[in-house]
C-alpha cells in the first residue's frame, strides 16, 4: 500500500505517492480506451474517432470549468461553471453506456487532480462513482426534453453517492445535537443544487438548446 499510498496521521488522509498516480492515470487512459472498445460491440452504432473525440473534449471542459468555482464549501464541494453539464452531453449525445464510461474517467482525472482519499470505499463514491452517475443522462437521450431530465437525473445520482460517502464517512463532522443524515442531506445539497438549477435555467434559453441541438447533430454525424 506504501507505494502508492501514505498515511497522513495528522490530517487523518491518504496522500497520493507518485506510483499512485502513475496507477490512476493508467486506469484513465483504459477507461477512455474502454469507450471504444465497448461501442464497437454495439453493431448498431460503432464508435468513431469522432465519438471519442467529443468525449474527450467533454472531459477536459468539465475538468477546466470545474476549477472556476463560484463558491467552495470547507469540507469539499463546490458550485462550478457548468462543469456537469459538460458530462451529462456525452451521454445525452451517444446513449448511457457511453455516459457512463466517460463520467467513470472524468471521476477518475477529478481523483488525479483534487483527491481527498479517507477509505477505499469513500473514493469510489465520491469519485468514480459520482461523477460516473452523471452519465445516467444517457437514458434519456430520445426523451421529450430529455437533456434536461437527463441531467437532472445524473446529478441526482451523483447527490446519492455523496450523501452515502458523507453519512458512513464523515458523520464525525456533523454539528453537536444534528442528525447525521439530515447535515449531509443539506450539506451536499448546498453545492449541487445551485448549480442544478443555474443550469436548467441556461437550458431552457430557446437558443441554448438549439446550439446544443446542433452540436449533438455534428457530434453524431
Amino acid at each position: 500500500m506504501s507505494m502508492f499510498l501514505i498515511y497522513d496521521a495528522e490530517n487523518y488522509e491518504y496522500i497520493l505517492q507518485p506510483a499512485g498516480y502513475l496507477l490512476l492515470a493508467v486506469i484513465l487512459i483504459a477507461l477512455l480506451a474502454s469507450i471504444r472498445i465497448f461501442s464497437k460491440k454495439d453493431s448498431s452504432r460503432q464508435m468513431s474517432t469522432r465519438q471519442l473525440v467529443f468525449c474527450s473534449m467533454s472531459i477536459a471542459l468539465a475538468t477546466v470549468t470545474s476549477f472556476i468555482k463560484l463558491a467552495s464549501l470547507p469540507f469539499g464541494g463546490s458550485i462550478t461553471l457548468f462543469s456537469m453539464l459538460f458530462v451529462s452531453l456525452i451521454g445525452y449525445f451517444y446513449g448511457a453506456k457511453t455516459g457512463l464510461l466517460t463520467g467513470l474517467a472524468y471521476g477518475i482525472l477529478q481523483l488525479i487532480t483534487g483527491p481527498y482519499i479517507y477509505a477505499p470505499l469513500q473514493v469510489l463514491l465520491d469519485y468514480p462513482l459520482a461523477f460516473g452517475a452523471l452519465g445516467l443522462s444517457g437514458f434519456f437521450q430520445h426523451k421529450k426534453n430529455g437533456l434536461i431530465t437527463g441531467y437532472m437525473v445524473g446529478t441526482a445520482g451523483r447527490y446519492i453517492c455523496h450523501v452515502i460517502s458523507g453519512y458512513v464517512f464523515f458523520a464525525e463532522y456533523a454539528p453537536e445535537g444534528m442528525n447525521p443524515m439530515v447535515y449531509t442531506l443539506g450539506y451536499n445539497l448546498t453545492y449541487i443544487l445551485p448549480e442544478v438549477i443555474a443550469t436548467v435555467i441556461i437550458l431552457c434559453i430557446p437558443a441554448v438548446y438549439k446550439a446544443i441541438g446542433q452540436v449533438k447533430q455534428q457530434a453524431c454525424a
